[in-house]
């Protein structure tokens, strides 16, 4: 037998599973929005009060008071947030189940008409469904995501997005924070805007990596971000001014 012979008659292979990122739970998604909105938030913050007054004891307590109170205000919602989509699964795939147990041949016959109705034939639908049907937890799982379109398993821990959009929004706040801890006047505003600038790149450019998005573009985006309302709040702490302040 050749060597071309033999490669004819060998099945080909299979290529190796390729990996991929886990986009459940939400985590990875609070920490990438948390800390571009510290760093969009106290920016604009921190060169706003600049505008008004270059004194670094002021900016530096505003910029603080940005950095606490935006972290604290990200982890509340969002651990809010999570808690009540994880209480609403809950409550459906619960439902879900008294049904299953109550109606299973209802449940059965609903199974069956969605697969048929994506084209699945009557007899493999009916056949796929039995097998389903005989782990409990499995039917459960699959009428909740065939049915309800909902993962359990995909509402993640409400801690953990909590301290995870905390530290990521400290993280973000704290870079046009950091200049003002060391200085003031021209200096700091100057450093703070180019630390500020390096930040939303990279922040654009991590974002890109994650998502499969273009580099540049995605960078440029983030940066527009951050350059926008810190603008606008530079001019507006300029022209107001803290003297003419009641």
């Amino acid at each position: 037998m050749t060597a071309e012979q033999s490669e004819q008659r060998e099945p080909a292979r299979p290529e190796a599973h390729h990996p991929h990122r886990n986009v459940s739970g939400g985590t990875a998604r609070a920490a990438v929005f948390g800390v571009s909105d510290g760093l969009v938030s106290n920016v604009a913050i921190v060169l706003g009060f600049a505008g008004a007054s270059t004194a670094p004891g002021l900016v530096r307590l505003a910029g603080l008071a940005g950095l606490v109170g935006g972290a604290v205000s990200m982890a509340a919602g969002e651990y809010a947030s999570v808690t009540a989509q994880a209480e609403l699964v809950g409550r459906e795939v619960e439902r879900e189940r008294t049904e299953l147990a109550r109606r299973p041949e209802l449940e059965r016959a609903e199974l069956v008409e969605l697969y048929r109705a994506r084209g699945i034939d009557e007899d493999v639908a009916h056949q796929f469904v039995a097998q389903l049907m005989r782990n409990p937890e499995l039917a459960l799982r699959t009428h909740a995501q065939e049915e309800l379109g909902i993962d359990p398993d995909s509402v993640g821990d409400p801690r953990k997005v909590a301290i995870s959009s905390f530290l990521a929004f400290a993280a973000g706040a704290v870079v046009p924070l950091a200049p003002w801890f060391f200085g003031g006047g021209t200096v700091a505003v100057v450093a703070a805007v180019a630390v500020t600038a390096v930040a939303a790149l990279a922040v654009g450019g991590a974002l890109a990596r994650f998502t499969g998005r273009p580099v540049l573009a995605s960078a440029a985006r983030q940066l527009a971000f951050a350059a926008v309302p810190a603008a606008v709040t530079a001019a507006i702490g300029s022209v107001v001014g803290v003297g003419t302040l009641p």
